[in-house]
């Protein structure tokens, strides 16, 4: 096992305990999402995992071996593993290419050179590589954080919101580029993220945190379709919930159900359409059903009365 957390205890102040009895294995040459709304404890987990602060209690064991917090270790981080978090830490009178090979040996300066090269273009800065941090946007000098987390060729690369600071064209680019990159390259990545829609097509797991509790360890498909409570389903999106009750008024097998998986039909439930408004890919629609206010989406505009049903999932 590539990391493991036994039992750990974390509290900001004794008034405020995060983490309580928590407990994660991740495996080599996985990409994981560590998912939850702002405050659940995403950032400060990946701090303690690379050493940044000290535990309460419990263990942090990489590759065997476990991780010391700035109490008993004056120089965090392992040789083997890098963070990036929301600072960037650059060095301001160095160019990008200089950054970036920080920690690349200068033993054969050619191979260091390409090396350079080959992590500019995977985060899109070719055309950067003589510029100073202080010329670049927050987005570029994210990248420029990445490049040089990955010149070490990390068993584990961690993390913190990567893609916070991107424009949407941006994003798409770096999204396929990096994670391609550290699958091919066998590199474990634990991501932290509140856009988790964004990044499930490259995930091999989710982790959902809430509250310092995790409360869903699963496959990207499995979180998506079985989401553990309401506070996970709205992680994708809208989601449209049932309660006990409701859930049987309209005979349905769940209690969550996002938009898309409510069809019109032929047949099915009388709807009054409350709402139809472009939404760029599809309508969105606000539809009323037994006096329950649903959203749905469309390809195209609705109104007036229509029946619905509720997509069932085939069976693998």
């Amino acid at each position: 096992m590539l990391l493991e957390i036994n039992n750990l205890f974390f509290s900001h102040s004794p008034e405020n305990n995060l983490f309580r009895n928590f407990n994660l294995k991740v495996e080599e040459g996985k990409t994981i999402a560590l998912a939850g709304e702002s405050g659940c404890g995403k950032s400060t987990l990946l701090n303690l995992i690379y050493g940044l602060l000290d535990s309460d209690k419990g263990e942090i064991i990489f590759q065997g071996k476990p991780i010391l917090g700035p109490k008993k270790n004056l120089v965090p981080g392992e040789d083997d593993m890098k963070l990036v978090a929301q600072n960037y830490d650059l060095m301001p009178y160095s160019t990008v290419a200089e950054n970036v090979g920080k920690f690349i040996s200068n033993i054969n300066l050619e191979a260091k050179k390409e090396k350079v090269q080959e992590l500019l273009t995977v985060v899109g800065l070719e055309e950067y590589a003589c510029i100073l941090p202080k010329y670049l946007s927050g987005g570029q000098q994210q990248r420029v954080s990445i490049a040089r987390a990955l010149s070490v060729m990390p068993k584990l690369l961690l993390l913190d919101e990567p893609f916070s600071n991107l424009d949407f064209s941006r994003k798409i680019e770096l999204r396929e580029r990096l994670f391609r990159y550290v699958k091919e390259k066998n590199i474990s990545l634990l991501i932290s993220t509140h856009e988790i829609q964004e990044v499930i097509p490259w995930l091999d797991q989710i982790i959902v945190l809430q509250e310092g509790r995790l409360i869903q360890n699963n496959n990207a498909e499995e979180t998506y379709n079985t989401p553990y409570n309401e506070y996970v389903a709205k992680l994708f999106g809208e989601v449209n919930i049932f309660s006990e009750d409701e859930k049987s008024i309209f005979d349905l097998p769940k209690n969550f159900w996002y938009p898309h998986e409510i069809k019109i039909s032929t047949t099915g439930k009388e709807a009054k359409v409350v709402e139809s408004r472009f939404a760029g890919s599809h309508f969105w629609n606000k539809i009323s059903v037994k006096d329950k206010n649903l959203i749905m989406y469309t390809p195209e505009k609705i109104e007036g009365f229509i029946h619905i049903e509720f997509e069932k999932k085939k069976e693998k």
